[in-house]
């Protein structure tokens, strides 16, 4: 099985119960979907549709085939081939992602909320490439381009700026076409996006059980050119979804494969991530949270449910908080959250950098939630047992009051341990003598100095003129200017 769960939060007959609810569902209810096209494919191959309403049912059969199809190890690719991501990872963690589609930032110098800009992007891309545990980049929204197309701005600058993998959000059906031949230009051609995609892309189910035309859009292109696809859901429980949290696992398990069967009989291989995102909403405000207990909880146990039903890799949100402010409550929601999703035995974790129910981003932030992800990763990683490790040479000559520190095998293993870099590990007297500066400012004095070390380009001068040639196409095909 995928992953490495640490924490269960069904029964064997829990998870059979509700993966039987999931084919009836799939079967008896089905989904609706908005594409004439991927509609006939569907029907094509096997599937139950109605092309006048657009109410596609999957027999179980049907279902059990084409999961057989979907590739449970597969690499996400990179500008960089050295930055490519094993789906699992080879250590039993978890690869991390930003968050997309902010509109505001906390801007690192004056500490005020503004609007993103197309600046902010490229210096986010730029930063999350120096840092150790940020491996996918999600893209904000900046506000200082044409909105029609702020998605196809902001990935061109992205790839540009970043020699890892770039997670794309289309914000409409016409864009999509061109950020699947920006990320064919920044992979290096046609047949190098198949084998190293320097993006990959989500396609959102829309709850309860709807594919608008654009994510059907999105499946045909992504899988078709090889992108791999992150399958999301969105349910809200008690808005979009039910309350009750295993009756939001077997819609969102619904919705995440009726994406992923739908990319299997487009393209038979496809790599495919069901992408569970878990909201909950607040009676009491009627504000939808990302990270309350019932959130959180709600992320760990469906990605937990879809890993151990169908054995398929799985990404949540993990970092991001409900506070809107790097505060005592940011860092408490975001360090549970992250905690708990990562026990659960997630392959991508989500959401770094992002406060305000994903609305706002902070650069700052993510220098934390890098660490932190790195200090969680660290902690859940599976320790290697042989003699070695067990120093049973030395236990065995051990002698009462002994001290291991002059050992060779301590001087082999010292540099093994995690090394913070915002965090601290001073005394009280050094922190004091220091400034008394607290994680927050410790973070951004770390965002200053890793701005100077931020690597440029490696995209050759004619993918560029290449990428602007088709972003300038997108604006006069997507808004006419």
């Amino acid at each position: 099985m995928l992953g490495n769960s640490r924490v269960s939060f069904f029964s064997e007959y829990d998870i059979e119960l509700m993966k039987y609810k999931v084919f009836t569902l799939l079967e008896t209810r089905g989904f609706k979907m908005e594409h004439p096209q991927v509609l006939k494919l569907l029907d094509k191959a096997g599937a139950v549709v109605d092309l006048n309403t657009g109410i596609v049912r999957l027999p179980k059969s049907f279902i059990e085939e084409k999961l057989l199809l979907a590739p449970r190890e597969f690499f996400i690719g990179a500008r960089n081939k050295e930055n490519r991501l094993k789906i699992p990872k080879a250590d039993g963690t978890y690869h991390v992602r930003t968050g997309t589609g902010a509109q505001t930032i906390i801007d690192p110098e004056t500490d005020e909320f503004r609007p993103v800009t197309l600046a902010d992007v490229i210096s986010l891309a730029g930063l999350a490439d120096t840092l150790d545990h940020v491996d996918i980049l999600s893209v904000p929204t900046p506000s200082d381009v044409p909105a029609q197309s702020a998605d196809v701005h902001a990935v061109s600058a992205a790839l540009q700026n970043i020699h890892k993998n770039v997670w794309i959000q289309p914000y409409s059906e016409k864009s999509v076409e061109y950020l699947t031949l920006l990320t064919q230009v920044a992979s290096g051609g046609e047949q190098e996006i198949k084998e190293n995609s320097a993006a990959s892309i989500i396609s959102c189910a829309l709850s309860p059980l709807e594919l608008k035309f654009m994510d059907a859009e999105i499946i045909l292109q992504a899988a078709a050119k090889g992108l791999p696809i992150f399958a999301c859901s969105l349910p809200s429980a008690g808005a979009t979804a039910p309350i009750t949290m295993p009756g939001v696992a077997i819609l969102s398990a619904a919705e995440t494969l009726s994406i992923l069967i739908t990319a299997q009989v487009i393209n038979p291989g496809a790599p495919v991530i069901p992408t569970p995102l878990i909201y909950a909403l607040d009676m009491a405000s009627g504000r939808t949270m990302q990270s309350s207990a019932e959130a959180a909880q709600g992320g760990a146990l469906v990605n937990q449910f879809i890993k151990r039903a169908f054995n398929l890799p799985t990404n949540a949100t993990g970092c991001g908080c409900d506070s809107p402010w790097h505060d005592g409550q940011s860092m408490i929601e975001r360090t549970i959250h992250t905690m708990l999703i990562g026990v659960s035995g997630v392959d991508v974790l989500g959401n770094c950098a992002n406060l305000q129910v994903a609305t706002t981003v902070s650069p700052v932030q993510l220098v934390i939630d890098d660490e932190m992800n790195g200090m969680v990763q660290k902690i859940l990683s599976k320790p290697v047992v042989n003699e070695d490790t067990m120093a049973w040479d030395l236990l065995s000559q051990a002698e009462p009051g002994m001290q291991f520190l002059s050992c060779d095998h301590t001087f082999k293993h010292c540099r093994e341990g995690f090394k913070p870099k915002a965090f601290t590990r001073m005394t009280g007297e050094a922190w004091s003598k220091q400034g008394k500066k607290d994680l927050l400012e410790r973070a951004r004095e770390r965002y200053f100095l890793l701005l100077e070390k931020q690597r440029e380009t490696t995209m050759s001068e004619d993918q560029i003129r290449e990428m602007a040639s088709i972003v300038k196409k997108a604006d006069a095909a997507i808004i006419g200017s």
